[in-house]
């Protein structure tokens, strides 16, 4: 295979793995590629598994346009347990009851996370606090007060209810954090909550069934080079 391809320009969707950073994939695809230019739309937590558009060559340009578009995310929200990181990076630090909650209220708390929200970052996050990353803050634990930042949930469906494992399915615009989403659902339902899995599945009309795992793709472009 001819990398040149590549260093003109392509747009790649990669299932990243589990535990990867964003970047991770990136570094492993531009020694793989052999390109200088390479980046990605948009970024998922290491903790995520899930579609990641990844821009080579002259399509580099394309990757503002293209994290603007809506998302799609499958994921569970566990109620009755939270972390200071309100995923599973950091440890529990409380514990709830939660045997008094129905159906119907996990319904209503999701209907209540629809529509248009002003909703406040992690602070176990990559937004800037005067000039510092928040989650270096945080994990000194220093206070960090973020901003709220308005965002638009477009559906919030739950699929399945396993005891305390809420699966859902989540399509938003760009800069939602789907960890927020279930520190508030679980805020609304008094009993706190993390998010114990999370699968980006679309991007705009870029779907995840149509990407590649990343070690397939090396693999293939390894092979298609010895031919």
């Amino acid at each position: 295979m001819d990398l040149a391809q590549y260093t003109e320009g392509k747009i790649l969707l990669i299932d990243k793995p589990l535990t990867w950073t964003s970047f991770d994939v990136v570094k492993k695809l531009r020694y793989a590629l052999k390109v200088k230019k390479i980046g990605h739309a948009g970024t998922l937590d290491p903790l995520a598994t899930g579609l990641l558009l990844i821009g080579t060559g002259k399509f580099t340009k394309k990757l503002n346009e293209l994290q603007g578009l809506d998302k799609q995310y499958e994921g569970v929200i566990t109620i009755g347990k939270t972390t200071p990181s309100y995923d599973l990076e950091t440890e529990f630090d409380s514990v709830r009851d939660t045997s008094h909650i129905t159906s119907e209220e996990l319904q209503q708390a999701a209907a209540k996370l629809t529509g248009p929200l002003a909703q406040i970052p992690p602070a176990h996050s990559a937004v800037k606090v005067n000039g510092e990353r928040a989650y270096k803050k945080a994990r000194k634990n220093e206070a960090v007060k973020l901003d709220p930042r308005a965002i638009t949930i477009h559906s919030f469906d739950l699929l399945k209810i396993d005891g305390d494992d809420i699966h859902f399915r989540i399509e938003c615009t760009k800069g939602t954090y789907i960890r927020s989403m279930a520190r508030d659902f679980g805020e609304i339902l008094g009993v706190g909550a993390h998010l114990s899995s999370l699968r980006r599945t679309m991007i705009g009309d870029y779907s995840v069934a149509d990407a590649e795992q990343l070690d397939d793709f090396i693999n293939r472009i390894k092979e298609d080079a010895t031919d």
